[in-house]
């Protein structure tokens, strides 16, 4: 199968949507399937991993990550593409790829899918908090429902983000495929050095965030409640990775707290070599967002050995299960802390979930979910044939 990708944002900036990506492009190589993906140019990308089409994009004011593409070069991509016979379009972002891709579908005649990765009616309230909630909430729906609606299937990352796109009306086909882990994750890398990096003490017991450096990733209550944890468990530390709209706030928030010393900010660290020693050289995860369409980094952690405390909320609570590699906590800074403290001060407690959690990690294979993604892509081309027949 040819499949011609597009989004919004793509490495070497971090973030979900971006590992979404490239984990079931590297499936899909492996499985002997093509991907084109029309993505962003970014300033330093020299070599690329795959077929990638890079369009020069105009960085946004309010996000370093996600950028404009010109919709017009995308346009003049047509004759060249349609060279390629390519059997699919599969849009990831909502803004320009969104209508770039249902464009190129129409343009090639050819059947238009789009994966739902981000959950915008908690995210509009978030990044516009001076309008009424209910407005953003029907602006939110109706944008979801019109894009949605627009293309001839969907595929969520999980159940509870299936479920609420059925009530914002969404009618066509949503079929449920969550990213998967790839055989990387697992590796076991050398840690020699990493901490000394941040200044992070040998000794110490490491809480580590990995994502967005975003408001709506509820990073801020992290560092708030990191404050309870090193009140019971002083050799405690905390490493935000990552970058996006919300770290100049954050580093500002930290630089005020009692503990200021205690909190750290790695920035971007490169998915295939610094961040999987990032995971490994920590001892526990903390995840407080409540707008996740899945949550894979919660996943990727618990490969890496490294025991999660979160909330359950959206999309991970299909990943997360009590116990099995994960504490799940309330979003409330002593109920949170506490699980941490637990951790902190109970090693043999730590060791056996991080045990668990490993375990559980291996039965999200990225292969397993690839193959889940490319049924759905037939699923989809099947039943543009059966209408052709009818």
């Amino acid at each position: 199968m040819r499949i011609l990708m597009i989004s919004d944002v793509f490495f070497p900036r971090i973030n979900g949507v971006s590992t979404s990506i490239q984990t079931f492009v590297d499936a899909f190589l492996e499985m002997g399937h093509e991907v084109t993906l029309i993505a962003p140019h970014y300033p330093g990308v020299d070599q690329e991993p795959f077929d990638i089409i890079r369009i020069p994009s105009r960085q946004l004011p309010f996000d370093p990550e996600d950028r404009l593409m010109s919709l017009r070069k995308i346009k003049k991509l047509v004759p060249g593409l349609r060279q390629q016979d390519f059997d699919i379009v599969h849009v990831h972002t909502p803004f320009v790829a969104h209508y770039a891709g249902v464009y190129l579908g129409k343009a090639l005649g050819l059947r238009v899918v789009t994966s739902y990765h981000t959950f915008f009616e908690a995210y509009f309230e978030k990044y516009l908090p001076r309008l009424p909630k209910r407005l953003l909430r029907a602006i939110a729906r109706k944008f979801s429902r019109s894009q949605c609606n627009a293309v001839d299937g969907v595929i969520s990352p999980s159940r509870q983000m299936s479920d609420k796109l059925r009530e914002y009306g969404v009618t066509q086909r949503i079929d449920i495929v969550p990213t998967g882990l790839p055989p990387i994750c697992f590796e076991v890398r050398d840690t020699a050095g990493f901490r000394a990096r941040y200044n992070i003490p040998d000794n110490a017991f490491l809480l580590l965030y990995v994502g967005r450096v975003a408001f709506e990733k509820n990073i801020g209550f992290l560092i708030e409640m990191f404050e309870q944890v090193v009140a019971a468990a002083p050799h405690a530390h905390f490493l935000v990775t990552g970058e996006g709209p919300a770290l100049k706030s954050l580093k500002n928030q930290a630089s005020e707290a009692v503990c200021s010393q205690h909190i750290h900010f790695a920035g971007y660290l490169d998915r295939s070599t610094q961040l999987l020693t990032c995971y490994q050289s920590s001892d526990c995860f903390v995840f407080a967002s409540e707008t996740e369409t899945q949550g894979l980094v919660l996943l990727e952690a618990m490969a890496s050995s490294l025991p999660v405390v979160s909330v359950a909320s959206m999309g991970s609570k299909d990943v997360l299960v009590e116990g099995e590699g994960c504490y799940i906590a309330d979003l409330d800074h002593e109920s949170f802390a506490s699980k941490v403290v637990l951790l902190a001060n109970q090693p043999e407690r730590a060791q056996s979930l991080s045990k668990k959690g490993r375990a559980y990690a291996e039965a999200w294979s990225a292969k397993a979910k690839a193959k889940e993604m490319l049924i759905f892509y037939q699923n989809i081309l099947n039943a543009d044939i059966e209408g052709e027949l009818a």
